[in-house]
């Protein structure tokens, strides 16, 4: 009873030891743990670029991510002009479909959600702003040209429905959002909030995460989630080499820049074949050009002045026609490149400035090169005593009328029309196979009176 006694001592004050330990202060170690993993976490994405095929895949990345890293929100940092309807459709998608909370905060001050940007801002489950921003002027813009008024009609109200599909899920003014995509009109960070289209202004993302902190969101399948963000550690998702080369070849200004550069080396190799070199380079620019330029809008009849173009700058180095054809082409492939990308907004076109200087560079060299293999190919290659017609030569000895005379370094065996002495000048005026035929240079002094 006693061993037993002394037993059930020990264990009290080994579990009292243990209750202790356990109730530290911070500057325990167990308690330290406990307060880093009390701490939330937030995943940020920062999107300060058009809307297109590559920010898309972005944000679908960061999404996934998010939802795998035990993150307990996604904050998407954004500033763009707007972009491509099909890749604006694709985040929306992705926002509204994942289980994750996405806040949309436009930022920094003077940064803007425009065009397809603000159908992002308002398909995220807390859609904020700073101050100094806008959103809005999401009027449909068709990369195609303008459209007949019925097909104008049904585009815009097809988007007017996307739009009011999941603003008013979010409790957001479905009439302030709309007049965004029917009047372009757009809106202050103060506006928006007093418009009840975005829940939040706030200075920084410290700011905007203690203020949604305890909101309850409801997320379209109707589960709702209590966000728990105040004092969050925001961990930003950078960008990989793959987004960061994507994003390069996006540009049409670059891919333009590849697919001339591509082209002009791919010719180089055709007139010298062998060198490897520019023809490899080449080929590689083209297929970059032409992978960035497929991400894009393309229009046909583009295509066709670009081919056009090219069509006149080889016809003018062919066959010459005083400049008329290569100015005709060179204003082809300037309305061509110009137009070559149907962009919504002006920052997914091709810049004047570099479709002018590639036109007309991209011109004169064109008809340079191919003037120049026009003209080889139509002068002869002579070889042997074809060769030497038409060159000077010296005698070597009197010749009357044959001897041996100096061509270009080489003795060869000529007949001479006229008796020439040694050392006389002479002009090569044909050849039977290896023997030369000359005749004198200066003319034959007139005979002397008797």
């Amino acid at each position: 009873m006693g061993r037993q006694g002394r037993k059930m001592g020990w264990g009290l004050v080994v579990a009292t030891a243990i209750a202790a330990a356990c109730t530290l202060g911070p500057t325990g170690p167990v308690s330290q743990v406990q307060a880093a993993s009390a701490q939330p976490m937030v995943d940020k994405l920062v999107l300060d670029d058009t809307i297109q095929p590559v920010s898309a895949d972005e944000l679908t990345r960061a999404i996934a991510r998010a939802n795998s890293d035990g993150a307990g929100a996604l904050l998407v940092q954004m500033d763009t002009p707007g972009g491509l309807v099909d890749s604006m459709r694709a985040m929306v998608g992705a926002i509204l479909q994942t289980r994750i909370p996405v806040i949309v905060y436009v930022a920094p001050s003077g940064a803007r959600a425009g065009s397809a940007g603000f159908f992002i801002l308002e398909s995220a489950d807390i859609a904020a702003m700073a101050p100094g921003t806008e959103a809005g002027a999401a009027h449909v813009v068709f990369e195609m040209g303008k459209p007949d008024a019925t097909e104008a009609e049904k585009v815009e109200n097809d988007a007017e429905a996307f739009l009011r599909s999941y603003v008013s899920k979010r409790g957001r003014d479905v009439d302030a959002a709309i007049a965004a995509v029917h009047s372009s009109h757009s809106y202050t960070a103060d506006e928006a909030l007093n418009q009840h289209l975005i829940d939040a202004v706030a200075n920084s993302d410290a700011q905007l995460m203690d203020m949604i902190d305890g909101r309850t969101i409801t997320l379209m399948d109707g589960s709702k989630v209590t966000l728990h963000t105040a004092g969050a550690r925001i961990r930003v998702i950078e960008p990989t080499l793959r987004d960061d080369l994507l994003g390069w070849l996006v540009d049409p200004n670059i891919a333009l820049l590849f697919l001339v550069g591509g082209a002009l080396l791919i010719y180089l190799e055709f007139n010298s074949p062998g060198t490897i070199v520019p023809g490899a380079l080449g080929t590689l620019m083209v297929l970059l050009a032409i992978f960035g330029l497929n991400l894009l809008p393309i229009r046909f009849t583009a295509v066709l002045l670009l081919i056009a173009a090219m069509v006149l700058l080889i016809l003018e180095a062919k066959f010459g026609g005083h400049g008329a054809l290569a100015i005709a082409g060179i204003v082809c492939l300037a309305f061509g490149t110009l137009t070559l990308v149907a962009a919504p907004v002006p920052q997914l076109g091709i810049s004047p400035l570099v479709a002018i200087a590639v036109s007309v560079g991209f011109g004169a060299i064109t008809v340079f090169l191919v003037r120049l293999a026009v003209r080889a190919r139509q002068r002869k290659a002579l070889t042997g005593a074809d060769a030497m017609v038409g060159y000077n030569a010296v005698a070597m000895e009197p010749l009357a009328p044959s001897g041996h005379v100096l061509v270009e370094g080489e003795i060869w065996r000529a007949v001479a029309n006229r008796p020439a002495a040694k050392g006389a000048e002479l002009r090569v005026i044909g050849h039977d196979q290896m023997l030369l035929y000359v005749e004198p240079v200066a003319p034959e002094p007139p005979p002397t009176a008797a």
